[in-house]
């Protein structure tokens, strides 16, 4: 079986471009008709606003780099009876104000809705909380809300671009939780690459909170932070980055498995780049029972890692020579050669924007199965896992909840795709019985056995 999840296409930039068009018949024809030659993408086409002889029209184009939009305006501006009014970039525009707020669930509409959520009505839970603490998860918001931690180190694909400039990332966490699991999400954005400012800040915070979401915080100082957090904490702490793009990945492979027959035990599995997420994969994969595992990174402190965890360091030669499952978490695009890929293996190039190899390019080279990280996504996976877990009010997450929650992210996909839709809402539902099922279920066996 020959697949590639989703075909990849050259990156492209969407624009909005607002044009001035004189209200006659064949204008839209005509400026459909020079779009198109000059390469542009046409999507949506909408009316703005009318006059008494004139149309504004906003044309949504994707188009190659600025340079192309460049050669599409001169072309446009020299159209008569067209003229450019405008030219919006989306993406901004969807950012303006940013995506998140803090709105409150209960109306005020008279003095005595006051007393009730204020004073003095409000003195009344203060000591209802401190005599008995665990009241806080039903009468505050604390069970239900998430801190999304970054210091910026490793933001997508970009680097250590600071704290700040990670914000529309973490805000966009935030949409997600509330979207999909309605889970309210708070970013904090920490301006420290020490661990122990990272650790002791977080956990001074902490209280506010029923889980802690670590994001996009660079390796080694990751690892420390979060074992470091889940020792001194009693609520659940996940690197995003690490487990659950882990737990997207085995599902991916365990819905190739499911068609293709393969033992994920019996095959060699390759993890080209030993960072967070890489190193994620590589333990996740030998919790599920996945006996040889390869890697390779540049920096020798990522392969002893791997290698006192029972896995197999070596060159990228020798890993696309060897394994039949190839995973990248680099940030390298086109470090997959074409000429390295075997007949028969499975590969996931998962880094954003540009992968390690294309997907298409993957498959024309032989792979069976092939996809990016637009399709390997951990918003598939952490929605209902926190959910899960703060559902039952988990105090950390174990390698099970992880493993239960690939099997019902493998469950809910549907026909010839890899993995679910993120915005499938039954997934993250599914998600999350998954992992409360499995906090329960070894709860109930460790209580057996006392």
């Amino acid at each position: 079986m020959v697949a590639s999840i989703p075909t990849r296409t050259a990156a492209k930039i969407l624009r909005i471009i607002r044009l001035r068009v004189t209200d006659k018949p064949g204008f839209l024809g005509r400026i459909a008709t020079l779009l198109g030659e000059l390469d542009a993408n046409i999507g949506e086409i909408t009316i703005v606003s009318q006059g008494h002889d004139f149309l504004i029209r906003e044309f949504s184009v994707q188009v190659d780099d600025e340079d192309h939009l460049s050669c599409i305006l001169e072309g446009l501006k020299v159209m008569e009876g067209v003229q450019v009014d405008s030219v919006i970039d989306p993406v901004q525009q969807i950012h303006e104000g940013g995506k998140i707020q803090m709105r409150s669930r209960v109306k005020v509409e008279s003095v005595a809705e006051m007393h009730k959520i204020y004073t003095p009505g409000v003195a009344q839970i203060c000591k209802l909380i401190q005599k008995e603490p665990a009241a806080s998860r039903l009468y505050t918001s604390i069970a239900n809300s998430v801190a999304v931690v970054t210091n910026g180190t490793a933001i997508l694909g970009l680097g250590h671009i600071g704290a700040v400039a990670g914000m529309p990332v973490m805000e966009g966490k935030a949409v997600l939780y509330d979207q999909l699991v309605g889970i309210s999400a708070i970013p904090i954005l920490l301006n420290s690459t020490d661990v122990d400012t990272i650790v002791n800040t977080v956990v001074e915070i902490a209280p506010t909170f029923g889980a802690i979401h670590l994001e996009d915080i660079a390796a080694p100082e990751c690892f420390e932070v979060e074992r470091r957090l889940q020792e001194r904490l009693g609520i659940p702490v996940m690197h995003d980055d690490q487990h659950a793009t882990a737990v997207v990945v085995l599902a991916a492979l365990i819905t190739v498995t499911q068609r293709t027959g393969l033992d994920l035990s019996e095959a060699k599995v390759g993890i080209i780049g030993l960072g967070a997420a890489g190193f994620g994969i590589a333990r996740l994969l030998k919790a599920f029972g996945v006996r040889d595992i390869y890697g390779c990174d540049l920096r020798q402190d990522a392969l002893d890692r791997l290698k006192d965890d029972g896995g197999h360091p070596c060159d990228l030669t020798t890993l696309m020579q060897q394994a039949s499952v190839v995973v990248a978490t680099t940030g390298v695009p086109g470090l997959v050669k074409p000429e390295m890929v075997r007949k028969g293996q499975v590969i996931l190039a998962l880094s954003n924007p540009d992968p390690e190899i294309d997907p298409e390019v993957a498959i024309e080279c032989g792979a069976d199965f092939a996809a990016d990280g637009r399709t390997i996504n951990n918003a598939l996976a952490f929605p209902g896992l926190f959910r899960g877990a703060l559902r039952v009010r988990a105090t950390h997450f174990t390698d099970a909840m992880k493993i239960a929650a690939a099997h019902a992210i493998a469950g809910q996909t549907k026909l010839d795709s890899l993995v679910p839709s993120i915005l499938d809402r039954d997934l993250h539902q599914a998600v999350a019985e998954a992992v409360t099922a499995s906090w329960l279920d070894q709860n109930q066996a460790q209580t057996s056995q006392t």
